[in-house]
C-alpha cells in the first residue's frame, strides 16, 4: 500500500478487475470463445497486413491507410484480450497500479488514434472519387505519412492527458473495478473524491477526438455522394459506392458505441452496459475490420490467392 506523506488515510497499490463472471465453469467457456475472437482478430488484421506488403500492386495510399487501420486494431485487442484470457482462468484478478495506469494510456492512444484516422481515411475516399485523375498527386507518399504520423502524435498525446487525469486522483479504497480493464469511467468512478472536473476534462477532449472526427467523416462523404451521382455510367457508380460502404461500416460500428460511452453524462453510467459496449468496439471491430475489407475487395482477394500460389509453388 501507499501512503500519502502526512496522512494516516492508505492508498490503493493495486486493482482487482471483476471481468464478466465470478462462475469457474462460466469463466472456462468465455476462455475459449474470447481467445477464438482474439487470434481470429490478430491472423484476419495480420493477414491483410502481410498481404499489402508482399503484393505490390497494393502499395497504394488506400492500402496504406488500411495497412495502419489493421495495426491499430492488433495493437488495441493485444493491449486488452491476453490480460482478461489470463484473468478468466486465474484466481487472482488483480493488476497493478502501474500496469493499470499503462492499459489505459494505450487503451485510450490507440482508440484515439484509430478515430482521427478514419477521417484520413475517409479524406483519402474523397480524393479518389472527387478528383481521380490528381489522386497520386494530392496524396503523395509524404503527405501520407505526415497525416499518419500526425493521428498517431494526437491519439497518444490527448491520451496522455486523459490517463494522467484520471489516475492522479486519489484511490483510498474500494479497489475492485467493475470491467475486463482498466478505463477511464470505470477506474474513476472509484476515487475519494468529486470527480466532476475531471469528467469534464474528458468530456472536452472526448468532443474534440470523437464529434469533431465523426462531423468531418459526414462532411467528406456528403460530398462524396454528390460526386458519385453525378457519374452518368452505372456500373463506376456502384463500384464507388461499394468501396465507400466498407469504410462507412467499420466507421459506425466503431464510432456509434465510442460515442455512448464517452460523450454521455456520469448520471447515466451503467457498469455491466459498459463492459460489452466496450468489448463489441474493442474487439469485435477488430474482428468486422479484415472481414468487411476482405470480402469486399477483390484487390486483397486476388493479393492473397497470388500468396496461396507462391506457397505451393515453393513446396
Amino acid at each position: 500500500m501507499r501512503m500519502p506523506p502526512g496522512q494516516n488515510q492508505s492508498w490503493v497499490s493495486e486493482f482487482i478487475l471483476l471481468g464478466f463472471s465470478s462462475d469457474p465453469t462460466t469463466n472456462r467457456i468465455l476462455f475459449i470463445a474470447f481467445l477464438l475472437l482474439y487470434l481470429s482478430s490478430v491472423l484476419g488484421n495480420g493477414l491483410i497486413v502481410t498481404l499489402i506488403c508482399l503484393d505490390m500492386h497494393l502499395h497504394t495510399p488506400m492500402y496504406f491507410f488500411l495497412c495502419i487501420l489493421s495495426l491499430l486494431d492488433m495493437g488495441s485487442v493485444t493491449t486488452t484480450m491476453p490480460q482478461m484470457l489470463v484473468h478468466l482462468l486465474a484466481q487472482s484478478q488483480t493488476i497493478s497500479f502501474a500496469g493499470c495506469w499503462l492499459q489505459m494510456y494505450m487503451f485510450g492512444a490507440l482508440g484515439l488514434t484509430e478515430s482521427i484516422f478514419f477521417v484520413v481515411m475517409a479524406y483519402d475516399r474523397y480524393v479518389a472519387i472527387c478528383y481521380p485523375l490528381h489522386y497520386t498527386v494530392i496524396l503523395s507518399w509524404g503527405l501520407c505519412t505526415r497525416l499518419s504520423a500526425g493521428t498517431w502524435a494526437c491519439g497518444f498525446f490527448f491520451s496522455l492527458i486523459h490517463t494522467f487525469f484520471t489516475m492522479r486522483l486519489p484511490y483510498c479504497g474500494p479497489n475492485m473495478v467493475n470491467h475486463y480493464l482498466c478505463e477511464g469511467p470505470s477506474v474513476r468512478s472509484l476515487a475519494c473524491m468529486d470527480t466532476n472536473l475531471i469528467a469534464m476534462v474528458d468530456l472536452v477532449i472526448s468532443v474534440f477526438m470523437v464529434v469533431a472526427p465523426l462531423s468531418l467523416i459526414v462532411a467528406s462523404y456528403i460530398c462524396i455522394a454528390q460526386a458519385i451521382l453525378k457519374i452518368k455510367s452505372m456500373q463506376p457508380r456502384c463500384k464507388a459506392f461499394s468501396i465507400c460502404a466498407s469504410h462507412l461500416t467499420v466507421v459506425t460500428f466503431f464510432y456509434a458505441p465510442a460515442t455512448y460511452i464517452y460523450i454521455r453524462p456520469n448520471s447515466s453510467y451503467s457498469p455491466e452496459q459498459d463492459k460489452q459496449i466496450s468489448l463489441f468496439y474493442n474487439v469485435f471491430t477488430a474482428l468486422l475490420n479484415p472481414v468487411v475489407y476482405s470480402l469486399r475487395n477483390k484487390d486483397i482477394k486476388r493479393a492473397f490467392l497470388k500468396v496461396m500460389q507462391r506457397s505451393r509453388l515453393a513446396w
